[in-house]
């Protein structure tokens, strides 16, 4: 999954939202290119860290997909997230603990790198496995890859593990990086890419603003659609509707209060799109703060929290209660929440038996709209049980290094922090950064359980889908019993797009502008 955020920053049209909707509006050569040659995409937010060891954002997978090749890439969600040979010529599992695979013979770094080799697919991949990469769960399982040839070779894994397809080979540690250029800068890299190998070059960039692709003139793959990318940072979902209203970007996620609007009177030659989302939110509780240490008073969150106020409010009602981390609808979900029903009494009941009064919290969240009406909601339920919420809202990037031990201690007493990440295809993507060894990385709540490892380790190996359920539904039920948690909903995905352009939509909802078409 992913972990950034589809949340958006909300500000009003006469503040800096209503300033760059004008900016955008008012530039003539924002309109669809009338050669077609260009695509205009919106994002939610700038890029971060383009190496694939250190992505953290939306942007940051997104670019090194259409600069870098994976081995393989996903089609479309709607579509059953199919996967087809990208990067490599010929791929397959040899047997269950290996995967055997020939590169394309057409496929050359730029800035003079050469050819791309199987000893660079080895660098990618094992530069990650067992590093402090947040991507270092993709490749647990790997043990090495081996270099037959140039071209060929053989990822050899530590134990049978079927899912190492969809979650290590077309997603962020999976894209391939020239092992002499990341050597040549020191082992490491951020903004400014190397050697590129893909299908577009990354040309310009105007931080916060605009980021630019070009067609990679020494691509040999298949013809992309598109000679130009030009990804526009909108934060507003109700800022990008209107700039795409005025022609300014051809693609975008909207607001889900923009649905009914949308139904109704669709802007001409448009299409919506209307999907269940892998990206689930939740509160999450840190247990190692110290006014949370005791069980019984996050207990007490819990039972005054009102998941239903808070569907109703933030999500027009389109979407159920989260009842875990795992996608609802798929044969792994769990049924239902062990403290299913609110109860203001029960909560009062808990503070009073840990002796609590006067119980006040930090709330911190993003500052979308969505995020904000949660936080207000949640802040009215738990006044109704004595508890006082003081919302921080928080700008994308100070809000992701909440958590982040790199950034200094604060991780250790943030209280309540409004999550949403975006989910895989098997369960262990969503489950995984709730291990212990997140802790200080993205396991905010500081769960801190052996038996969610035991079971992590288990669910990862267990073939029996039977079995395999059993173990996450379980997983959940201890986050759950920590009262670290509380799992809000799965976020219903809508976006917008020009009719004449056929998108394509990853897993994590993201587009990939390799494989958009025209017509």
């Amino acid at each position: 999954m992913m972990k950034l955020s589809w949340s958006t920053d909300r500000r009003t049209l006469l503040k800096a939202g209503g300033a760059l909707f004008a900016g955008l509006a008012a530039r003539p050569n924002l309109s669809w290119a009338a050669d077609g040659t260009t695509l205009r995409l919106r994002a939610t937010a700038d890029f971060q860290v383009l190496d694939p060891k250190g992505a953290i954002g939306e942007l940051d997978d997104i670019i090194p997909r259409c600069t870098q090749v994976t081995l393989i890439r996903l089609g479309d969600m709607r579509d059953g997230n199919v996967t087809s040979p990208w990067g490599a010529q010929a791929i397959s599992w040899k047997d269950p603990q290996t995967i055997a695979f020939t590169l394309r013979d057409d496929l050359s770094w730029n800035n003079g790198f050469g050819p791309v080799t199987s000893e660079d697919v080895k660098f990618s991949f094992e530069r990650i496995a067992g590093s402090d990469s947040a991507w270092a769960y993709q490749f647990e399982k790997l043990d090495h890859v081996e270099v037959l040839d140039q071209r060929s070779g053989l990822i050899h894994l530590k134990q049978p593990f079927k899912p190492f397809w969809y979650i290590a080979l077309p997603y962020y540690g999976g894209h391939i990086v020239s092992k002499a250029a990341v050597e040549k800068v020191g082992g490491s890299y951020t903004t400014e890419i190397p050697a590129q190998c893909g299908p577009f070059l990354l040309d310009k960039w105007e931080q916060n603003q605009k980021v630019t692709l070009v067609a990679n003139p020494e691509w040999k793959g298949p013809k992309m659609a598109f000679d130009k990318i030009e990804y526009f940072v909108v934060t507003d979902d109700q800022t990008a509707l209107l700039a795409y209203e005025a022609n300014s970007f051809d693609y975008t996620r909207v607001a889900l209060s923009a649905s009914k609007q949308l139904k109704s009177a669709m802007p001409k030659d448009s299409t919506l799109i209307e999907a269940q989302s892998t990206r689930y939110v939740w509160l999450t509780i840190n247990t190692n703060a110290e006014k949370l240490k005791d069980l019984r008073v996050r207990q007490a969150i819990q039972y005054a929290y009102d998941g239903e106020a808070v569907l109703q409010g933030s999500y027009d009602g389109l979407v159920g209660r989260a009842a875990g981390v795992v996608q609802p609808g798929t044969k792994f979900a769990r049924q239902q929440n062990k403290i299913a029903q609110r109860d203001v009494e029960k909560a009062k009941a808990l503070l009073a038996e840990a002796g609590v009064t006067d119980l006040t919290l930090n709330l911190y969240c993003l500052t979308d709209s969505v995020s904000q009406s949660t936080a207000q909601i949640i802040q009215a339920s738990l006044a109704e049980a004595g508890i006082t919420i003081n919302i921080q809202p928080t700008e994308d990037a100070a809000y992701w290094a909440l958590g982040d031990k790199t950034q200094g201690d604060g991780y250790k007493s943030i209280e309540l922090v409004l999550m949403n990440f975006a989910g895989g295809i098997d369960p262990t993507e969503n489950l995984v950064w709730f291990r212990p060894d997140q802790i200080g990385v993205y396991n905010w709540s500081f769960f801190d359980s052996k038996e969610f490892e035991d079971l992590y380790q288990k669910g990862l190996v267990e073939q029996d889908d039977t079995k395999r359920k059993e173990i996450f539904n379980r997983m959940e039920d201890l986050m759950e019993e920590s009262g670290g948690f509380i799992f809000v909903c799965f976020e219903p995905f809508l976006v917008i797009h020009r009719s004449d352009i056929k998108p394509v939509i990853l897993a994590d909802g993201h587009p990939d502008p390799t494989q958009f078409t025209k017509g």
